[in-house]
């Protein structure tokens, strides 16, 4: 959403969607990889591969890669405990994963919804804070929004928390972790690696940071299936004025129920709806059924009615105090 107006959109009336969850299973897959080459060190053993350019025997190469190989010994992540921040689409989805490769899972969300609730495995242990969780995972990996009360999630208040020689991965937004606490925490020893798909100058020649050109979202499967959804949604909405997956306004959906539909946006203040339905009974329409959803400081209308709406109706429900936008289906 960073190059969308959706302050601006909204005072106008325009729905804002996303495609949240159509890129969870890249990433999921992508914080696999990530765990594996932050427990084994398989990047530096394939870099030793590749600089073995003066070696032409092959026997000679299998024994001097023999005689290497300790030096890129790791450990297994199975009995480790992953702690996942975020229990959204991706961070449900990574959730079960891990568990599927053997690891103990703890939780935190003081969010989570149902929805997410559901497709979440009973196995994952819910803790009640950060910092519990913090205080028993191996490794650390977050799945929140970058919003106001998620910058610096992780800073020198946070890592302090952490279980000592613990990995961080971040695969959710920059902006979520300070990368100066990250830094001063590795110095330390505090952390023993951050793993990121977020590089910064700071991080960059470090043998504890393994570090992604932002590759989370980056598959064929992933772009399609954002595609296909914002289609999906944008002709719902189109066709029928419901919103699902807005980033402005509220989730609003109603079945059609015949005759003909009135959606308008407005500011969430009182007296608004009562305004508009005025408008409709001084002009003898029937309303069939309708629903009012707000979200903060909007609010959204899907209203049915028996006749189509006239253009001097629909004017008056544009002019009414409050509203910010009108169509008629």
């Amino acid at each position: 959403m960073n190059n969308v107006p959706v302050e601006e959109y909204t005072r106008r009336g325009i729905v804002v969607f996303n495609t949240p969850g159509a890129n969870a299973n890249a990433v999921k897959e992508m914080v696999a990889v990530a765990l594996l080459l932050g427990s084994r060190r398989i990047f530096e053993g394939m870099v030793r591969v590749q600089e073995l350019t003066d070696v032409t025997d092959s026997g000679q190469m299998a024994q001097q890669l023999e005689k290497e190989k300790k030096q890129f010994s790791g450990s297994e992540i199975s009995g480790k405990t992953l702690g996942v921040v975020g229990l959204g689409a991706i961070g449900s989805m990574v959730a079960n994963m891990a568990l599927e490769m053997g690891m103990r899972v703890a939780g935190y969300d003081p969010a989570l919804s149902v929805e997410a609730a559901w497709r979440l495995s009973s196995q994952v242990e819910q803790m009640e804070s950060l910092d519990a969780l913090l205080k028993i995972s191996d490794f650390v990996t977050l799945h929140v929004p970058a919003i106001e009360q998620t910058r610096h999630l992780i800073s020198t208040t946070a890592i302090p928390r952490f279980k000592p020689g613990a990995k961080l991965l971040n695969f959710a937004r920059e902006e979520i972790v300070d990368v100066n606490a990250v830094v001063s925490a590795l110095d330390e020893g505090r952390l023993s690696g951050y793993i990121t798909d977020f590089p910064l100058p700071a991080l960059l020649g470090r043998k504890d940071c393994l570090l992604f050109p932002h590759l989370g979202a980056s598959t064929a499967e992933a772009e399609e299936n954002c595609a296909v959804m914002a289609a999906d949604q944008l002709m719902d909405f189109l066709e029928n004025g419901n919103i699902f997956n807005s980033v402005n306004y509220p989730r609003t959906r109603m079945s059609r129920n015949g005759g003909y539909r009135i959606t308008f946006a407005n500011a969430n203040v009182p007296r608004v709806l009562g305004s508009v339905l005025s408008v409709l009974a001084d002009h003898d329409v029937n309303v069939i059924d309708m629903v009012n959803k707000s979200l903060r400081d909007v609010a959204y209308n899907i209203i049915d009615v028996e006749t189509r709406p006239t253009p001097e109706i629909v004017e008056k429900i544009a002019n009414a105090d409050g509203v910010m936008h009108v169509r008629v289906i």
